[in-house]
């Protein structure tokens, strides 16, 4: 009853049947496309049953990292939602033959300036945000917040008068802290234009133009990526931490900067075990003086016997620590 009923359904003038390619051994097989070779093949025999297939998908192939933003087998620049009407422009292409002139020599079809001035304001101050991102490896989450905060400050004109360069900087900054990734004042400066204290203001100013909050940085923020980029083991960088945090339970560092605890921290840890590390090397990592350093150390020498972990395996006795 059900193949007279479909086969009445295919006669019917109101139903198209188009011609579906199959395997004739095995017509319920899924077939496999060779998309190198343009064959379509059956999985189950090996027979092939379609040859010179049409590829129908993209003709090149994109290497670069913003593969979701950049496709080369599209027209045009993809879609800015942070641009006013999405960046969806068109431009007029400069004529060679002598029916793009006029009789005096002017072009017939002249550009105007498609883009508003805001617009390419808020463009270069993208790439910019870019360009210093890339510079110290950070995620493109954080370049799209950044982005967004940027928007946000410039639509409102609360920092008029302050450079883009130095906005941008500031809220790169902001955006780290918000991610949970935060940076020092010093190497956001070192990837910009812009001195640490202009930063330092228009920091301030855009968390009350925006107000906004950041979460206050703590000692463990920078601890791992500075023992790392020392080359320290594991064990001094859990050693460093433990020191730093118990050192701010008990007060031993009030008003102290936690980078510069941190720092400390890490020196204390490094000389109490096989790997140490000098004052100078730990204060270009961190982005401190050997002056700063040692005023955080001395702080917490006194008491450093509380101060290591229980399991810390010591190279270096306590009471050997260097005084300073």
């Amino acid at each position: 009853f059900s193949n007279t009923k479909r086969e009445r359904k295919l006669k019917s003038p109101d139903v198209l049947a188009l011609p579906r390619v199959q395997c004739p051994n095995h017509p319920d097989a899924c077939l496999v496309e060779d998309y190198r070779a343009g064959d379509m093949i059956c999985p189950e025999c090996g027979l092939v049953v379609g040859d010179r297939v049409i590829d129908v998908g993209s003709e090149w192939r994109t290497f670069s990292n913003e593969k979701a933003l950049k496709d080369p087998s599209r027209v045009g620049d993809a879609q800015n939602p942070l641009l006013n009407g999405g960046d969806l422009t068109t431009m007029i292409s400069k004529g060679t033959g002598a029916a793009s002139f006029d009789e005096f020599g002017n072009s017939k079809y002249q550009n105007r300036r498609t883009m508003s001035s805001s617009d390419r304001a808020m463009l270069n101050a993208f790439k910019e945000i870019s360009t210093m991102a890339d510079r110290i490896n950070l995620p493109r989450n954080i370049v799209d917040r950044t982005n967004n905060l940027f928007k946000q400050v410039y639509e409102q004109k609360s920092l008029k008068g302050r450079a883009n360069d130095a906005i941008a900087s500031a809220c790169l900054y902001i955006a780290c802290r918000q991610e949970g990734v935060p940076r020092t004042f010093k190497e956001i400066c070192a990837v910009s234009r812009i001195s640490k204290k202009e930063i330092g203001r228009c920091f301030k100013l855009i968390l009350k133009a925006l107000e906004t909050s950041v979460d206050l940085i703590t000692t463990g923020d920078f601890m791992s990526r500075f023992c790392s980029n020392l080359g320290l083991p594991k064990q001094v960088q859990m050693a460093a931490t433990f020191i730093a945090r118990k050192a701010v339970e008990l007060d031993l560092v009030p008003g102290r900067s936690p980078i510069s605890v941190a720092a400390a921290a890490i020196y204390m840890a490094s000389q109490a075990s096989a790997e140490k590390k000098t004052q100078k090397e730990i204060g270009d990592i961190a982005g401190v003086a050997d002056v700063t350093i040692r005023q955080s150390y001395r702080l917490i020498y006194p008491r450093a016997a509380e101060l290591f972990p229980p399991d810390f395996k010591f190279d270096t006795p306590v009471d050997k620590l260097p005084q300073l």
